[in-house]
């Protein structure tokens, strides 16, 4: 009986140990640098913006968004999984991100955005959405673009590579519009040269120059794809960074 009370005090004693090892988990604020906001939505258009900022440390994983738009004013909450050990360490290290905040549509207006805005970052931006020309889906057909490749350096050149679904679809032209401050929309728009189109996977490379009016140092380029979604990458001084 007695080596089975001293085995029970000696388990009892371990409980503070391994509950002070249990990592606690818990969702936290993120610092934000910058919102990009990209040019051309309309209402028929699946908006969407840029968040760029940075991880504190190593203990903070996957960032995520959540949005509500209300009263012209879109709220996101910018968040990650921090994953804290109970003595409290996380590795100093500062990890950059990057993410993609899908708004979905809205009617025409002119809207406020405010990333975190109860936490210390408090810019806001602005995005304009333009009246759609009909009511219909958007039916014009975009590059299914997959990635964004950089020209030689100091070179101004870029690659939009991807594979188109069939072909019976050709590059009709790459429009660029800016929003005045420091995000091009690309739009790779297609025609169709076939009325029959069968199923077979085309890979393309479709080049362009950054245009240089924007005068910020970092730029977004935000390409439209096939599928309703973006390819986005940032051009810094000539040198792009996905």
């Amino acid at each position: 009986m007695k080596n089975k009370n001293i085995k029970l005090i000696a388990a009892l004693a371990l409980i503070p140990v391994l509950s002070m090892a249990a990592p606690i988990s818990y969702e936290a604020n993120v610092p934000v640098d910058h919102v990009f906001t990209p040019a051309g939505f309309d209402s028929n258009d699946n908006t969407e913006v840029v968040v760029t900022g940075f991880l504190p440390n190593l203990c903070y994983k996957a960032p995520k968004s959540t949005v509500s738009v209300k009263d012209g004013k879109i709220s996101v909450s910018l968040t990650a999984m921090k994953n804290q050990m109970g003595m409290g360490f996380c590795a100093d290290v500062i990890v950059p991100y990057i993410e993609y905040v899908n708004i979905g549509l809205l009617d025409k207006g002119k809207y406020q955005i405010a990333v975190n805005e109860k936490s210390t970052w408090e810019k806001k931006s602005n995005i304009t959405i333009s009246e759609a020309s009909s009511s219909s889906i958007d039916e014009t057909i975009y590059a299914n673009v997959d990635e964004i490749v950089r020209g030689d350096e100091g070179s101004r050149k870029v690659a939009l590579k991807g594979y188109n679904p069939s072909d019976c679809f050709e590059l009709k032209e790459i429009i660029i519009v800016d929003n005045g401050v420091d995000t091009y929309s690309v739009l790779p728009k297609m025609k169709q040269v076939k009325t029959f189109c069968p199923k077979k996977m085309i890979p393309f490379t479709y080049e362009f120059e950054v245009p240089e009016k924007l005068e910020a140092e970092k730029v977004l380029l935000h390409v439209r794809v096939m599928d309703g979604r973006s390819v986005n990458a940032l051009f810094i001084n000539n040198t792009l960074y996905e």
